[in-house]
């Protein structure tokens, strides 16, 4: 049985495992084994950490719990852009302009990795589509401002600011105003890119093995050893890149990482409607928080994600909000009916930036991209190949980022009620901005019929 056909699998992807381009399955570890590095975790960081480090000529065996991109990678909305999660300002006032602007650039040279690795390899169905517009539900045109020249002429990034009148060109939802746009950010399919990724990886020599879980690890010494269920591991250097399933592999630092569940849907064919409504072919997020992402696929269809809970939920309690939010967005393009609605649970930090780096001689730790976009992933595994393979410390700007206690249950009612709160706010101020902008029409059009 292949990995496509695996009910776990099928639920975990949705639409992706509907259009996966190359179904694969990796054997279960049973006999001991030694190399240079141990990279715990099937999932883009740890799969692009083992592709670099066996090009520089590191013997690697990755282990995965499941499937490989069984989890966040394999469900993810598929956006490639710069930045991080937290706002870019905060970092500077956290960093310091000098620090900040570096970061960025690795957040740039991770987006331009991944098109690059695409085009090399030739990975089936990937599919990159460029552009990403980051959309304002709030009628703030100096923050727009303000930012683009932050981020124009201190980092060198190419962006465009767009007036409300150049977006609601594109996107015909009066919820909107104007927006930032990254002209060579872009969209892939996460899933395939994940299974281009191993390819890749095993031709350079690279062995992986699913259904493999790491049971236990010593870390201490020059060797270390790593316990699966039916056979040992040792190795000079382990890389946990399991995201919010290292429990049992590191208890401790699984406590630094809070998981989160996002929701996502793809609609039924929506035809004419939907290029009426949106003629932008890039991928758009309107808002700071988890409402709403989205992208065209397939044509015709719309892939719609939002929402948010710091449990575990089923994808159907997630498909109605799912189904409200576009509504409310694009009434146009009502009735809608989803073919596929799924959940995904990313790792996120207190701090809401990645984490990457050296934990102790020898132990790395390339976790917590939830909402960060899939370019960190790339990061991660660059600099932590680097580091390992040729002695580079670029890793260490991350170092102002500490492992920080996420805060267990009470830490997740938290972020439950942040979230909710911010989401809130979002919407009174959103409606806000609308209120004005009909207020302002009207007394325009009272001002004109009194001229006359």
């Amino acid at each position: 049985m292949d990995a496509a056909a695996s009910p776990e699998f099928e639920h975990g992807a949705g639409w992706y495992a509907a259009t996966v381009a190359a179904r694969r399955r990796w054997p279960m570890l049973t006999v001991d084994l030694d190399a240079d590095v141990c990279v715990i975790g099937g999932g883009l960081a740890g799969l692009t950490t083992a592709l670099e480090l066996g090009r520089r000529g590191r013997s690697v065996v990755l282990v995965e719990a499941r499937r490989v991109a069984w989890g966040a990678s394999g469900r993810n909305t598929g956006f490639v852009v710069p930045g991080f999660s937290q706002h870019i300002k905060s970092v500077v006032e956290r960093c310091g302009l000098h620090q900040t602007k570096e970061l960025w650039t690795l957040s740039e040279d991770g987006v331009t990795y991944i098109r690059n690795l695409i085009a090399e390899t030739g990975m089936p169905g990937v599919d990159p589509v460029d552009g990403w517009l980051d959309v304002s539900k709030v009628d703030r045109g100096d923050e727009l401002v303000d930012f683009v020249t932050l981020l124009g002429q201190e980092f060198g990034a190419e962006v465009e600011g767009w007036p409300t009148e150049k977006v609601r060109a594109v996107l015909k939802s009066d919820h909107y105003f104007h927006a930032i746009h990254f002209p060579k950010a872009f969209h892939i399919h996460p899933l395939n890119y994940a299974l281009g990724l191993a390819a890749a990886a095993e031709a350079v020599g690279v062995r992986i093995f699913e259904e493999t879980p790491v049971i236990s690890l010593d870390p201490a010494g020059v060797r270390k050893r790593i316990a699966t269920p039916k056979a040992r591991l040792r190795a000079n250097h382990i890389v946990l890149a399991g995201n919010t399933d290292l429990g049992d592999a590191s208890p401790k630092l699984a406590q630094t990482v809070m998981p989160v569940s996002g929701y996502v849907a793809v609609t039924q064919p929506l035809g004419e409607k939907l290029s009426q409504a949106i003629t932008y072919r890039g991928a758009v997020s309107d808002t700071r928080l988890v409402d709403n992402h989205y992208r065209i696929v397939g044509g015709d269809r719309l892939m719609w994600a939002g929402g948010c809970t710091a449990w575990d939920a089923h994808p159907s309690r997630g498909a109605a909000a799912l189904r409200r939010s576009l509504a409310n967005v694009y009434p146009q393009l009502q009735p809608v009916e989803f073919s596929h609605v799924w959940a995904g649970t990313v790792g996120i930090a207190v701090h809401r930036m990645p984490q990457i780096g050296e934990v102790s001689p020898g132990l790395w730790v390339a976790s917590a991209f939830g909402e960060h976009g899939i370019n960190m992933s790339a990061v991660a595994g660059n600099l932590i190949a680097r580091a390992i393979a040729d002695g580079d410390d670029l890793w260490k700007l991350f170092l102002p980022y500490d492992l920080v206690w996420a805060g267990g249950t009470a830490g997740r009612a938290v972020v439950q009620a942040r979230t909710w709160w911010l989401r809130k706010a979002e919407t009174l101020a959103a409606g806000a901005s609308r209120r004005r902008e009909i207020r302002r029409r009207k007394q325009e059009r009272a001002e004109a019929a009194a001229e006359l």
